[in-house]
């Protein structure tokens, strides 16, 4: 296991260093858990009065963090401890690739593009005509369509799809299981017949973008489908034929959008939260889990409407109240009118 010592992992994220140099640590830990071998930090002040009692072998705090640790503590001290952890944690990574080389089973059209130092998983099958970028990784059991492209240091983990035609950008992260350009669901109906409308648009997919495991994101009917550079997007959503989501979004799991939706830049969608289509969404709108969107939001903010959970016989009695509104709105009615009389 490698060790890293806190003036390599100081002058990586240029923080500044107090304690001994050469102190080092393997992996990290929580805060509560982390003993000498950790490094640990903190994101939150309610966890101050723990600093002065952390076994760990580096904490990074912030300059305020500072005086409530001790003072043989080693510390790499920063604008923001949490930001810090995230590009140490990337620093100190041993997550292997998704795959190494090219397995002997996978399965590589002759017409297909391989940039430099590409890796192919086992039972893998990659059709006629795709590109695949420098660095990828494509791990065991992916499908690569015709004519689809996979830029520069993308990873797919195994089983991900990737139908014919789909653009990935560069630095691209795909869990397992993700099907990316499946069809839209179009349909017209003749008399009670459904009519399938083949899908031929595609997906477009920016550079930086995260996409979690088992999540569907459907090729568009007639123009394409596209997420912006820096999205990232969780495990088990549904994103709909041409949905448009702007860059730096963020979608929790469980997420499902409609059609034709325009999601703006710098957004957050909680988690399990149904969007509806044909409509737009502004840049840096909030909204929190389990929202049910039916209408645009034009305005950045925080948007709620999920119903927090209650006690069973709380909750009952809210319902029964919730039947009688309309009842309720036509009694205070008729006696506003009453009253105006």
């Amino acid at each position: 296991m490698r060790s890293y010592t806190l003036k390599e992992l100081a002058e990586h994220i240029g923080g500044v260093m107090r304690g001994n140099a050469d102190v080092f640590v393997t992996s990290i830990a929580p805060l509560d858990k982390a003993s000498r071998e950790h490094l640990t930090f903190i994101s939150n002040v309610k966890y101050r009065p723990y600093l002065s009692l952390s076994q760990a072998g580096i904490l990074v705090v912030s300059e305020a963090d500072v005086e409530f640790c001790a003072d043989n503590t080693n510390l790499i001290i920063v604008k923001n401890p949490y930001v810090a952890y995230a590009l140490l944690a990337q620093y100190m990574d041993s997550t292997p690739k998704a795959a190494n080389d090219i397995a002997p089973s996978a399965v590589i059209s002759s017409t297909v593009s391989l940039g430099k130092n590409v890796s192919v998983g086992a039972n893998a099958v990659i059709e006629d005509g795709a590109v695949i970028g420098d660095n990828a990784v494509i791990g065991a059991g992916c499908f690569i369509g015709k004519q689809a492209q996979i830029g520069a240091n993308t990873q797919l983990w195994a089983n991900v799809v990737i139908y014919h035609n789909v653009q990935i950008g560069e630095h691209c992260l795909i869990q397992s299981g993700a099907i990316i350009g499946g069809d839209g669901f179009g349909y017209a109906n003749e008399r009670g017949r459904w009519i399938k409308i083949p899908q031929t648009g595609t997906v477009v997919i920016g550079n930086y973008v995260e996409i979690g495991a088992c999540t569907c994101i459907d090729r568009g009917a007639l123009d394409n489908t596209v997420i912006e550079d820096n999205v990232i997007i969780d495990n088990l959503c549904q994103i709909a034929h041409n949905v448009h989501i702007g860059t730096g979004t963020a979608v929790a799991g469980g997420v499902i959008m409609a059609g034709s939706l325009k999601v703006g830049r710098y957004c957050q969608i909680g988690g399990a939260s149904v969007i509806n289509g044909h409509m737009e969404i502004c840049d840096q709108a909030v909204v929190t889990g389990m929202g049910m969107v039916m209408r645009p939001i034009t305005e950045p903010g925080i948007y709620s409407s999920g119903i927090p959970l209650q006690p069973n016989k709380e909750w009952r009695k809210t319902a029964a109240l919730t039947m009688d509104i309309d009842k309720m709105n036509k009694r205070l009615k008729a006696l506003e009118k009453k009253l105006a009389d």
